[in-house]
């Protein structure tokens, strides 16, 4: 059965790090392309990173650019999400997602779909 869990979520102060793993199991991890998404109260949820299955490429919304950096270590199925600089307009929940596109070097568009999420896990900014 295809998992993923993501951990790491909490509460921190502005300024703060925080770093997220989301673990996958049941599936190729190794095929899998994986992008994060968040919903703050009262918005709809968006994409903000993705990584390709190989690990080569990324892409981030303006938003996170430069706060923000995804990686994953293949070998043991975990896609990481590095957190520094947060605000209060981080907070939100915060899902991983797996798709298969079919090409290893393949990064997917923050607004593509995915196929199977995780269940997510609060983020809050606040002092």
């Amino acid at each position: 059965q295809l998992q993923l869990v993501e951990s790491g979520g909490g509460l921190v102060q502005p300024g703060g790090s925080l770093r997220f793993s989301c673990a996958a199991s049941g599936f190729n991890f190794d095929n899998y392309a994986i992008g994060w998404f968040r919903q703050a109260p009262g918005k709809e949820r968006a994409g903000f990173a993705t990584i390709s299955s190989s690990g080569s490429s990324t892409n981030y919304a303006d938003s996170v650019k430069g706060r923000f950096t995804i990686s994953r270590d293949n070998a043991k199925n975990t896609v990481y999400l590095q957190m520094n600089s947060l605000t209060p307009e981080d907070t939100a929940i915060y899902y991983c997602a797996a798709a298969d596109y079919g090409r290893r070097w393949y990064v997917p568009r923050l607004n593509q779909e995915f196929d199977h999420w995780g269940r997510g896990t609060q983020v809050t900014v606040s002092s």
